[in-house]
């Protein structure tokens, strides 16, 4: 049986490249960074390096950077912080967030007292700017926004630039979910004013368990985790140093071929649109995930005119790996609620699957999956 994996936004394979210079730096460098002699001098050297690394990607310094375990940590470690140390009282969020943010959001809201406004969105999964601005105006309240950048169902892109000057306008924070953005787009945080992003390394071909969060300098950190003074008092325990070079390794992989990949995955995300619409006339795309200017290139989210439950299943079976709505979710019986909240009844109850690229996709995967697609829509 053939195997093909199109579930890259829920996580990709790990870069050949980085696999050896992680396995390399295993055997060398395993002293401990708050150690003070050679050894953890070297990988407290080798950490800053990388975060050096990383930041010039982002045209910020080195100091706005704290590692995490991965995106979650950093969206929580974020919003936490904005309440408890930056006097936030009021958070301006959508219905369609990751539940990092969602899930984050409403316990700070039961726990804190805050007050939560849900920006609208339409059947696109775009954000009304007008409602914000309603929003961000009938307020004095000390304000986050928190919107991801790249919703990692429906691939709908926010509009940073426009977001970012509204919440300048109203003295507001902005803090951006930018797990599906980094490592496929570039971001120059000078030139656009987030205050706060966050990364996962394994959705760029890096390894799993290590990300970032982006806190513009000026913000305080008030740390979740306590224990230790690591990354500077932000978030105690002892660095994962193989991860966080692995992490900088892949980004800058990614960052280094990022027009070709993007040229390539692109236009296979074009040739799978072309080949969807020559098996069923009725199939229809999710959010703007067609529109090339309006959604990522990485992630295609399909709607299927049939309400068949095994039709993952089925791709499972023909050794197909999509998603059904955020793998985040997966085995919890959930619909998605980012689908439920922009489709109508009637499309919701449709099959929808969520189909993602990468760098490693090729033609002849695309090609068996088109075809076992057919052949099950014929058999439903």
């Amino acid at each position: 049986m053939k195997l093909v994996y199109l579930d890259n936004a829920a996580t990709t394979k790990i870069d050949d490249e980085v696999i050896e210079f992680m396995y390399n730096s295993m055997k060398e460098n395993f002293g401990n960074p708050s150690s003070t002699h050679q050894f953890g001098r070297l990988a407290k050297a080798e950490v800053e390096t990388a975060r050096k690394n990383i930041a010039k990607h982002f045209n910020v310094s080195a100091s706005e950077i704290i590692f995490t375990a991965g995106g979650t940590e950093a969206d929580n470690l974020i919003l936490h912080n904005a309440v408890t140390n930056l006097g936030v009282q009021r958070i301006i969020t959508s219905k369609i967030e990751h539940h990092a943010v969602l899930h984050t959001v409403e316990f700070l809201k039961n726990e804190y007292s805050i007050n939560v406004d849900y920006v609208a969105v339409n059947h696109k999964g775009q954000v009304d700017l007008s409602h914000l601005e309603e929003l961000l105006s009938n307020s004095e309240a000390k304000t986050l926004v928190s919107l991801m950048h790249i919703n990692n169902e429906i691939g709908t892109i926010l509009p940073l630039n426009d977001v970012s000057t509204l919440c300048k306008k109203h003295d507001a924070l902005f803090h951006s979910d930018t797990v599906q953005t980094i490592g496929h787009y570039k971001l120059d945080l000078k030139e656009i004013p987030v205050d706060f992003i966050t990364a996962s390394a394994h959705k760029f071909h890096g390894p799993k368990g290590v990300g970032f969060a982006y806190f513009k300098k000026g913000f305080g950190i008030k740390p979740m985790l306590h224990g230790g003074d690591q990354e500077k008092g932000a978030r105690s325990s002892t660095e994962n140093v193989q991860s966080v070079l692995g992490m900088d390794k892949a980004l800058q992989i990614a960052y280094s071929n990022l027009e070709k990949d993007k040229e390539q995955i692109q236009k296979f995300k074009n040739y799978f649109i072309r080949g969807l619409k020559s098996i069923e006339e009725h199939i229809s795309f999710n959010g703007s995930s067609e529109e090339i200017n309006a959604s990522t290139y990485t992630i295609l989210n399909v709607q299927f005119p049939i309400t068949n439950d095994f039709f993952l299943f089925n791709l499972d079976m023909a050794g197909i790996a999509v998603s059904g709505g955020s793998a985040c979710q997966s085995g919890s019986n959930k619909g998605s609620h980012v689908l439920a909240e922009i489709l109508n009844e009637t499309e919701v109850n449709n099959t929808s699957v969520r189909f993602s690229f990468s760098k490693f996709t090729t033609k002849k995967e695309l090609d068996y999956t088109l075809e076992k697609i057919k052949e099950i829509l014929i058999n439903n």
